[in-house]
């Protein structure tokens, strides 16, 4: 990759100059700026990001790659994203922000012009192919989501696999043995969100080895197909007591699919999610939920990302992978199942 120097060379100027012929920080000729810029055209140069950069190698950035996708509820994906850019800002960093459906080409556009110190990724799959081009970077990278493979970056999430379980094992103690669970979509799935099968699979284990019947759907995640679903699940399970949704959307469309039903929980239907306490004030969901912690995910990420930046963290020091534990958050929606 050419560097300044190269430009430099090329250019038959010094290195100063080239710099300050592309930052504009000086009155630069008009002969001299064109020969600088016939260079970065020449090379195919990409400056770094400011005279901070050039200075320093720092830029005080951080990049966060970030896709609001047709399959998943926006509203849930911009609780991760504060998460990341508040902890940024009050660490002293900015977020420049790739949401562009390439995610290897903005990630190696990124990282080749040093227009950041490091890089947070969402939207992780499990065989994410932006992994292999952010462990080549020289920049340290954090991931908020679990991949199949960890190696080379730091990996925090939510413990999907005991947030199924303890979702199951809620209802359990309160008596239920019939369950609906409701997820995302099946395609997000077949793309790699693999905390959608993590959660599914041990809540399903859960449910056998307790002696629940359990049945596990995928659901839509937009309106109005997800309140017509929400409808056919509860007329197809006319015996669970219980529901527990791994789907924001869904949960988010709940309160009107009961009240059209004239049901309400816990007196019809137990009800627990999965998301935060900011995404249930938002849309005023009365229901009970795994706390999916994105302000916390989003500030572990970050902190550790900038322990590496500013090198805290030394070059040996092995990446860490951590979970947040699930915590359920009461908000009066589950009791015994009704009798008779």
């Amino acid at each position: 990759m050419a560097t300044i120097g190269d430009v430099a060379r090329v250019a038959g100027v010094s290195r100063s100059t080239a710099s300050y012929a592309l930052s504009g920080k000086r009155a630069i000729s008009t002969d001299v700026r064109r020969r600088v810029e016939d260079a970065v055209r020449e090379l195919g140069y990409t400056p770094n990001a400011g005279a901070r950069a050039l200075a320093t190698s720092q830029t005080r950035v951080i990049g966060l790659l970030a896709q609001f996708l047709e399959d998943e509820f926006a509203p849930a994906m911009l609780q991760y994203m504060l998460g990341v850019s508040n902890t940024a800002r009050e660490l002293g960093y900015d977020i420049l922000l790739a949401t562009e459906s390439d995610g290897r080409n903005a990630l190696r556009r990124m990282t080749d012009s040093r227009m950041v110190d490091g890089i947070v990724l969402l939207n992780v799959a499990e065989h994410d192919d932006r992994l292999p081009i952010l462990r080549d970077a020289p920049q340290p990278g954090a991931l908020v989501g679990l991949p199949a493979d960890c190696t080379g970056v730091d990996v925090f999430d939510l413990d999907f696999e005991e947030a199924g379980r303890l979702m199951v094992d809620h209802l359990h103690r309160l008596g239920h043995r019939e369950l609906v669970l409701v997820s995302q979509p099946e395609h997000v799935v077949e793309r790699g969100g693999a905390y959608v099968w993590r959660l599914q699979n041990a809540a399903l284990e859960a449910a056998r080895v307790r002696g629940i019947t359990l049945h596990a759907v995928f659901a839509p995640s937009s309106q109005p197909d997800v309140g017509r679903e929400l409808h056919a699940l509860l007329d197809a399970h006319p015996h669970a007591t219980g529901l527990l949704i791994n789907n924001e959307a869904a949960a988010a469309a709940l309160p009107t699919v009961l009240h059209e039903r004239g049901l309400s929980a816990p007196a019809d239907l137990s009800v627990v999610g999965r998301y935060s306490d900011e995404f249930a004030r938002t849309f005023s969901l009365p229901y009970s939920s795994i706390e999916s912690a994105p302000d916390r995910l989003g500030r572990m990420a970050v902190r550790e990302l900038v322990r590496r930046i500013e090198g805290q963290a030394g070059p040996a020091e092995p990446h860490v992978v951590r979970f947040v534990s699930p915590e359920l958050v009461d908000r009066g929606s589950t009791a015994a199942p009704r009798q008779g």
